[in-house]
């Protein structure tokens, strides 16, 4: 009896032992920052960040510890830097222990339980403890917009719950904030200053965005307030076809690139990042499961072109690991198929470490918008191309692989090398070139066709 004990007494050290290491570790994280230009992301020893983010919305209600485990390991593995993740989904949210947040549906009244480790709050804290030691941030969602837009959240309760949560979590060093959630500012704005200004008040330490509806950017309500760090769009799932925004002002539909533009320009100046472009594998405009699928080329555009044109950073999503759905679920959405377990290794999700990479190999803060490099650029919609450079190297993305000049008079620097980069597979190969008095003209290699994409190289 008294060797059981010795053995349960060294298990429970052990387990105490690797909690309080977790903890040290989300503590001694790195914070993040917005860089001394306003257009970027640095940890707070002055190392350039890129956003790589990855919508795990339904994280801390879906998954158990060894499933967070699995998605945190192979989201590590695959260069993710951020997890978008939804702190409460509905008022009823329970995790997968069946235990509730809230009691009786009342977000300023959290149910939580010191030393149990199912408790909702505290599996919340494993999580990002346990994404702490892979170096991997929280962008954690107080409640989701519908809740607040359909009347379920008041004022005096926001400002309650958001007091709490400040307190609770900003201890950890990998977190940030990401108030609203797939609704516009106008939806419960009210609420949603309440949120944000709470957060501010009593966590001085994290960074503070809002997630809009589609098609829309945070900047449209909150780019002055003081809160707000930083602004995201959600450019959305619908085609060219499909959009019904595309004549109201500052709605560009598919062309994600043209909200980055667009922020790019505001003042006082702010980074700004795709926060939800479409899906891998989610039906164009997410609710007719027989409309094709969006896929990893999709991904790959959006993707650059919003990151070239001046872009923070950029958010992956995935149609059934965004919502952890596994087969047999009775709650799936927007015509799912897949099992996330076997998703989470989607071509998109495996291609987009590339992008991360390619421009942390250059000088990251000096990086700018660079549309003039091109020869007359006036290609519409997929054949668009985009160009971003620094002082001594340029980057120039086609979704289509078409024929383009670059103006070398507009450079800044002699082309020393040229290269062709791939985003789907990240292999260069040589870019040979036809030059005239002031233009270089480049054949892309392939046939012209969508997705058949590339990054030109040019370093001086």
């Amino acid at each position: 009896m008294k060797s059981i004990r010795l053995i349960l007494i060294s298990f429970l050290f052990v387990i105490s032992l690797s909690c309080l290491y977790s903890n040290i570790q989300a503590q001694e994280m790195p914070l993040l920052q917005v860089s001394a230009n306003k257009r970027f992301f640095q940890t707070s020893n002055g190392q350039p960040f890129f956003w790589l983010g990855d919508t795990g919305w339904l994280l801390f209600s879906k998954t158990n510890r060894q499933q967070a485990i699995q998605y945190l390991d192979v989201r590590k593995a695959q260069g993710f830097t951020v997890i978008q993740a939804m702190v409460l989904h509905s008022l009823q949210a329970k995790n997968a222990y069946d235990v509730k947040a809230l009691d009786n549906n009342d977000v300023s009244r959290p149910l939580t339980t010191p030393g149990d480790t199912t408790n909702y709050w505290n599996h919340i804290s494993f999580i990002i403890e346990e994404a702490a030691k892979r170096n991997i941030y929280m962008a954690l969602v107080p409640v989701w917009g519908s809740n607040v837009k359909s009347g379920k959240v008041s004022v005096e309760q926001a400002t309650q719950y958001a007091r709490f949560l400040a307190e609770r979590f900003r201890q950890y060093n990998n977190i940030l904030w990401v108030n609203g959630g797939d609704v516009k500012g106008t939806d419960g704005m009210a609420v949603w200053q309440a949120i944000g200004n709470t957060l501010r008040q009593y966590d001085t330490r994290h960074l503070v965005t809002f997630h809009p509806r589609g098609r829309y950017s945070s900047s449209e309500w909150f780019h002055n307030q003081s809160w707000l760090d930083f602004n995201m769009f959600q450019s959305g799932h619908r085609t060219y076809a499909q959009d019904t925004t595309r004549s109201e002002k500052n709605h560009f539909g598919e062309d994600n690139w043209k909200y980055v533009q667009h922020d790019y320009t505001l003042q006082p100046r702010k980074p700004t990042l795709d926060g939800e472009p479409s899906y891998e594998n989610i039906p164009h405009g997410l609710h007719d499961s027989l409309q094709p699928r969006w896929n990893d080329a999709d991904l790959r555009r959006y993707a650059y072109w919003s990151v070239f044109a001046g872009g923070a950073g950029f958010t992956y999503g995935e149609n059934a690991v965004m919502q952890f759905h596994s087969k047999g679920d009775a709650d799936a959405n927007y015509g799912v198929t897949g099992n996330w377990t076997s998703t989470i290794y989607a071509k998109g999700a495996i291609q987009l470490h590339h992008l991360k990479e390619l421009l942390l190999y250059y000088p990251y803060f000096e990086r700018e918008p660079a549309q003039e490099i091109i020869a007359g650029n006036q290609q519409p919609q997929y054949n668009f191309i985009v160009a971003t450079k620094g002082k001594r190297y340029a980057l120039v993305y086609t979704y289509t692989g078409k024929n383009f000049s670059i103006d070398t008079g507009k450079l800044g620097f002699t082309v020393k090398r040229s290269q062709w980069f791939s985003p789907a597979t990240g292999k260069k190969q040589a870019a040979d070139f036809r030059r005239t008095t002031q233009q270089l003209s480049f054949d892309p290699p392939g046939n012209p066709a969508n997705g058949n994409d590339w990054v030109l190289i040019l370093e001086g």
